[in-house]
């Protein structure tokens, strides 16, 4: 049984919405934030990096007290409002090419904890650490968990009727996505909504592992407390069938000692090596992967792939749900074998680059000198995800990269009342 339940958000007033809401901080080269910081007085940029610490070095204490004040002073001065009772939103984002519509809502932390609400990947000690700080300190988070749940005909049929209401936010973004967002205020339709989700025995996290942990290491710090609000977390919960998954691919600096023959020749033992010169070869299923090598574009297709389809992975062992993953088959034959990268995190002769970026950036890097080949990954799919976080597996760092992806400051969860 999954909860969800409705909360007293945070948002911008209606006439400042497309000044606040902002692309997630790492989003931004220096320039762009630069920029933004110095035209935009309302941009939620200035909340989550303080003026003043690009003139000293402060402990983290201050910068986070710096975000608190910062986000009080948005408050005081009318940017943003606080909802008169505790109620769910319907949430819509249109990019060209992609459209997501979901339920933001709170989610139990005893789901998480008992499993109800799975994960798929690993998460960094320093990284849950350093959140759980933020959280405890600022009182506030403003980005979602993202969450996927089975596709539900009815959910869907309600959706489409209930975007045919009044909007409170109707903007659009320099990166031109179009934004939308409906309240849900009545309390039959929250109930109804709730129920629905008590019908659906497991949910999936997409995004926002490192958030979700960080929350509940904040709950479990805080077990005597009475506080209601730190015993959910703020997701932003849509169908399977709306995830956008794209590969992370993957930039080498050296082959480790191998000359490009011999580099070759290794990676024949395991695929079958094409080469295609200029084309812009991309992987078009499974089990092939895209090269970049001195000047040319390869196709490389798995020798030993597994007949067995992971769509299919229930009635797979553990291992094999793993090692039919395509991040995991290059790293077991290529990037820990051959160019002896053992630690996918830490190791900074990798980089990573989404797959929603061009190959373009893949070959320019390359051909500029600091890399040495490039590997393209074809994208994992809802049904690799669900199969590994089934079995408690963890995916390889970097190997999806999941949109949608929530602006920040749209709406905020309080974890205290912030005054």
């Amino acid at each position: 049984m999954s909860k969800i339940i409705p909360f007293k958000a945070v948002r911008p007033t209606p006439d400042k919405v497309s000044l606040v809401t902002c692309r997630n901080y790492d989003d931004y080269s220096p320039a762009e934030l630069a920029s933004w910081l110095d035209f935009n007085p309302y941009s939620f940029l200035h909340v989550i990096n303080p003026a003043y610490i690009h003139s000293q070095k402060i402990t983290l204490d201050k910068r986070f007290k710096g975000v608190l004040h910062k986000y009080q002073d948005f408050k005081t001065e009318g940017v943003f409002v606080q909802e008169d009772k505790p109620i769910l939103y319907l949430y819509e984002i249109k990019s060209k090419n992609h459209s997501f519509i979901g339920i933001v809502a709170g989610t139990s932390i005893e789901n998480y904890k008992n499993n109800t609400i799975k994960k798929h990947e690993d998460t960094l000690q320093y990284r849950v650490e350093y959140f759980k700080d933020y959280l405890n300190q600022t009182g506030f988070n403003t980005e979602p968990v993202l969450i996927t749940y089975p596709d539900n005909q009815e959910l869907n049929e309600w959706i489409l009727d209930k975007k045919k209401e009044q909007a409170v936010y109707n903007f659009s973004t320099t990166n031109k996505e179009k934004h939308t967002l409906w309240t849900i205020n009545k309390d039959s339709e929250i109930e109804w909504i709730q129920n629905k989700f008590e019908q659906i025995h497991e949910l999936y996290i997409a995004d926002g592992h490192h958030r979700s942990a960080s929350a509940e290491l904040l709950y479990d710090e805080n077990l005597n407390s009475k506080n209601e609000n730190l015993s959910y977390f703020m997701s932003f919960l849509i169908a399977e069938s709306q995830v956008k998954i794209y590969e992370f691919n993957r930039i080498i600096r050296d082959l480790n000692g191998n000359s490009k023959e011999e580099f070759i020749e290794k990676l024949a033992k395991n695929f079958i090596i094409k080469i295609k010169n200029q084309e812009l070869w991309k992987p078009e299923s499974k089990f092939e992967f895209g090269m970049y090598l001195d000047g040319n574009f390869y196709a490389l297709f798995y020798k030993q792939k597994n007949n067995t389809s992971i769509l299919s992975s229930r009635a797979q062992s553990k291992d094999n749900i793993l090692d039919n993953l395509d991040s995991q088959i290059l790293y077991n034959t290529v990037l820990k074998t051959i160019l002896g990268i053992q630690d996918l995190r830490n190791d900074e002769r990798i980089e990573y680059i989404p797959g929603k970026q061009s190959i373009l950036t893949i070959k320019e890097l390359v051909d500029e000198g600091e890399f040495e080949v490039g590997f393209m990954l074809f994208p994992s799919d809802i049904s690799e995800i669900k199969a590994l976080a089934d079995n408690n597996l963890i995916m390889p760092p970097k190997s999806t990269y999941i949109e949608p992806k929530f602006r920040s400051g749209l709406l905020i969860y309080e974890l205290a009342n912030i005054i």
